[in-house]
């Protein structure tokens, strides 16, 4: 893909887009603005992953005029934008494209996996990270993004940022994560945690390239080695997924620190309730989170999923029955599935 963008490929026109971080903008790879360090440049499928990600379209090469039915909806989605800290209804919004409130609701749902009203709080929760690293009080980058008072942000705070508001607006300064590191049955395994839970658990060729993705996934925080010695959890909390891995014990129920969107913690939560032995598809995935035309966006879900195992993402497979893509490698995920099959055949 990188590839792709670098030559403005346009046989790849409509089979992926790229967004930029430094300027908040999708494009086609074929787009011929000027070209994006490596480093800043996201993928996704399709537009409606893009624009939940946070990107808005290129004036230029204008990635959603190809996207049937999607231009209105996305005209909505730039109103929320340039509006998120006004109050609006949803009759309003549907009034502004010319439908009735529930057909807008159930088509930009269908389309972006949120409501309008989720995607307008998340568009404020966007505002109000900047702000809070622009140094502005936390007060201040409240009612500035347009939350009408310091309980509304509070209350979302664990699912937008994952951490306090003043910890966010130093770069989770202040913050400990603790990391241990086990060799499993699937290869070498990092699992971290704060103090709220495991927020971290990846495979690796070795330890010190898990901690180096560690690093770069909390650059701000304090990552510190596990001692016994100081009694924290976690290093018996890996010792029991490696044992569950590696031995067939009990899957261990552990407390978790989720980050992520709205639309993720949905997917990520129902991940939890499948059982081991059990697998399903995206689109059958979408359908039980009651979002039976997200299937696209479910699998994007899976794929930013950074808790490997206790967040099992592997057990979701492509609408044919092959196992599709994983995080951590497509003979990791067959060989998980391998050991989970072989111990639900054993009970």
């Amino acid at each position: 893909m990188r590839r792709a963008v670098a030559e403005r490929d346009k046989s790849y026109d409509g089979r992926f887009l790229y967004g930029v971080i430094t300027t908040g903008v999708f494009c086609r790879p074929s787009c011929a603005s000027r070209h994006a360090r490596s480093e800043n440049m996201r993928f996704f499928s399709d537009v409606a992953s893009a624009m939940r990600a946070g990107f808005r379209p290129c004036k230029r090469c204008q990635p959603t005029d190809r996207a049937q039915g999607v231009k209105w909806l996305t005209d909505i989605a730039r109103y929320i934008e340039a509006h998120a800290h006004e109050r609006m209804t949803l009759s309003g919004l549907a009034k502004r494209a010319g439908l009735s409130p529930s057909h807008c609701q159930r088509a930009f749902k269908a389309a972006f996996g949120i409501s309008p009203k989720a995607y307008q709080d998340a568009v404020r929760i966007r505002h109000f990270k900047t702000a809070l690293k622009q140094g502005e009080d936390v007060t201040s980058a409240i009612y500035s993004a347009g939350f009408g008072s310091v309980s509304r942000v509070y209350g979302e705070e664990k699912r937008h940022l994952g951490m306090a508001p003043k910890t966010y607006r130093s770069g989770g300064t202040g913050e400990t994560i603790f990391f241990a590191c086990r060799d499993t049955a699937v290869g070498p395994m990092l699992m971290a945690a704060t103090d709220r839970g495991v927020c971290f658990v990846e495979f690796g060729k070795d330890e010190s390239t898990l901690l180096d993705q560690l690093n770069e996934e909390f650059p701000q925080a304090k990552v510190v080695s596990s001692p016994a010695k100081d009694g924290h959890e976690l290093d018996a909390w890996i010792d029991a997924l490696d044992a569950y891995i590696s031995t067939g014990a009990p899957r261990p129920d552990l407390p978790l620190d989720l980050r992520g969107t709205a639309f993720q913690m949905k997917v990520w939560r129902f991940l939890i309730s499948v059982r081991e032995g059990e697998v399903m598809t995206y689109a059958e995935l979408a359908a039980k989170i009651d979002m039976p035309k997200a299937a696209r966006s479910v699998g994007s879900a899976c794929a930013a999923n950074r808790i490997s195992v206790l967040i099992p993402c592997h057990r979701i497979l492509r609408g044919d029955g092959k196992l599709g893509g994983y995080r951590w490698g497509v003979d990791r995920k067959r060989a998980l599935l391998d050991l989970e099959r072989s111990r639900s055949a054993d009970k």
